[in-house]
């Protein structure tokens, strides 16, 4: 243990982590100890499901926040490689969620997908602290990318299925429900920005085995929260009919063998991108063969929502260099006073938690004063913002000009700009997706925003890629160089979409949707890389 004279920004840092994690847990422990089935006028099922949530993306982003230092700086793969590592493996996570929610929903229920997910996800995390003596040479790797594996499928079970049951917590005209999933929301980057600060910590400063090792802790504790407060979920969440046990085991036998089929997948990731490149093309010509059987305004809706899909994969490039080439960056060329790496992808659900709120005020004020932008016109204003995120941090690079580190302060302009982007874009898609499906189609076209998303983290992977040049190394001049081509292209594209958002809207028509309740509307996947969500129970 450090004294306390000799501690530096991070070792702060770590500790007020530890401090606030501390106090979440002796307010969970007071809700815990009330008999009452209502707490703050919610009922008691809600925060068994806001722990849980709470612990899983603790351990989740934790262990995304060491990942892509702990391939290069202990497995040794070169930056470029590393970073496509990183590409795949979080477009798998963004893939198998679909699969997931379809068994639960056909077969399992949301309870006993999430308990699974769970038992799946503590493994993997689990297994993420053996390191080995590291180095590619190292058997030990079978078991690193064994754990990503049990984290990919773990999370198809968990990510999405969680949040319905909030939803299955109330009626559908429950005016609790936006309260609801904004607490629930909140538990979400708690635990992100928590499980970043302390599993990065440790992770860094002490070794790679103790961070993912808490990272792991964090999820069984988790999963405990969840089997113990199953009474508290009144009975929601179980299976749609009545299922034998052999059929239920036979769907945990396939599950946890799809583990051994993502073990090979995670390792040749051009495998990966061809697959996402077939399923992208399927998926298009299904919604085209679709929108052509239908009359004039449903089959122009659908247009609207492939013009929405189509840039998720270049708004997510972009984001999610956070967790790839960026994070490589701020270790190597910014001036972080003492703070780890890994601790800065903290900063966006900081941001998020300040600023969904003063979004969400904006939006509602606009809309009261009818000049609120239509989604494809915040979806250009998300694209703008990502890539004045990536020019800033050019600019900051030619401030601190050359043999000198980059200020610190450009890190978070970069993130703020970025978190206000997720924030036009991310929450205003869902509701889109929710909007403007047809009923037949609700459920897979919420899965085709999942895979857009993939899509992205794939791209982001490949930017990544780019980043290392030629021999796979990362040079300040060449990701400078990148990084300032990108940003402005995705400026113009940006603005591009905002001059067409008129047209996009009138292809939405929104003034002749009914006004019906959307079965599910509210209930899909809410993250960090979703956050601000405050679902609309009823279109316009």
């Amino acid at each position: 243990m450090k004294d306390i004279g000799t501690w530096n920004e991070g070792d702060w840092v770590g500790a007020i982590g530890a401090i606030l994690l501390f106090a979440i847990l002796a307010i969970g422990g007071v809700i815990a100890s009330r008999k009452s089935q209502e707490v703050v006028g919610h009922p008691r099922g809600l925060f068994v499901l806001f722990y849980t949530e709470m612990w899983e993306r603790f351990s989740y982003y934790g262990m995304r926040a060491l990942l892509i230092l702990y391939l290069t700086k202990h497995w040794l793969f070169d930056d470029g490689k590393a970073n496509l590592i990183y590409g795949a493996y979080t477009s798998l996570v963004y893939i198998t969620p679909v699969l997931g929610g379809y068994l639960a929903d056909r077969y399992l229920g949301q309870r006993k997908a999430v308990l699974f997910g769970g038992v799946l996800l503590a493994f993997g995390h689990v297994l993420m602290a053996f390191e080995g003596t590291g180095g590619q040479s190292d058997p030990t790797i079978n078991v690193f990318w064994l754990a990503l594996a049990f984290i990919i499928v773990g999370s198809g079970f968990l990510k999405a299925n969680i949040s319905v049951i909030v939803g299955q917590l109330y009626k559908l005209t429950d005016e609790r429900r936006d309260g609801a999933y904004s607490l629930f929301y909140m538990g979400i980057n708690s635990g992100a920005a928590l499980g970043t600060i302390l599993v990065g910590y440790l992770g860094e400063t002490i070794g790679w085995g103790y961070g993912f090792g808490l990272a792991g802790i964090g999820m069984v504790l988790g999963l405990i929260i969840f089997m113990v407060g199953k009474p508290a979920l009144n009975g929601r969440g179980e299976p749609p009919a009545p299922l034998a046990k052999k059929r239920e085991w036979s769907l945990y036998a396939m599950g946890t063998a799809s583990v051994a089929v993502l073990w090979a997948l995670i390792q040749f990731q051009a495998v990966v991108g061809t697959l996402l490149l077939i399923s992208a093309v399927a998926l298009l010509g299904y919604l085209l063969v679709e929108a052509f059987r239908m009359p004039k305004e449903p089959r122009e809706r659908i247009f609207a929502i492939i013009f929405l899909l189509a840039f998720q994969p270049i708004f997510w490039g972009l984001f999610e260099q956070a967790g790839g080439s960026l994070s490589l960056f701020t270790d190597r060329f910014v001036e972080r006073g003492g703070v780890p790496t890994s601790l800065f992808q903290a900063v966006n659900p900081i941001f998020i938690v300040t600023f969904a709120p003063i979004l969400a005020w904006l939006w509602r004020s606009l809309g009261r004063k009818q000049v609120e932008p239509s989604a494809p016109a915040k979806f250009g204003f998300g694209l703008v913002l990502v890539g004045l995120g990536f020019v800033s941090l050019v600019w900051g690079d030619a401030v601190a000009g050359q043999g000198a580190k980059v200020g610190v302060f450009f890190i978070f302009l970069i993130y703020w700009f970025h978190t206000l982007g997720e924030l036009c874009l991310s929450p205003v898609g869902l509701s889109a997706m929710n909007r403007l499906a047809p009923r037949h189609l609700a459920s897979f076209i919420m899965g085709a925003w999942f895979f857009a998303t993939a899509g992205g983290n794939f791209v982001a992977g490949m930017i990544g890629q780019a980043t290392g040049g030629e021999h796979g190394a990362m040079t300040r001049e060449g990701t400078v160089a990148i990084y300032g081509t990108i940003g402005w292209w995705v400026v113009g594209i940006g603005v591009a979409v905002i001059l067409v958002a008129r047209l996009v809207k009138r292809w939405m028509h929104m003034d002749t949707l009914k006004d019906i309740e959307l079965e599910g509307a509210s209930e899909f996947g809410l993250e960090a890389q979703e956050a601000g969500i405050h679902p609309t129970l009823k279109p316009n």
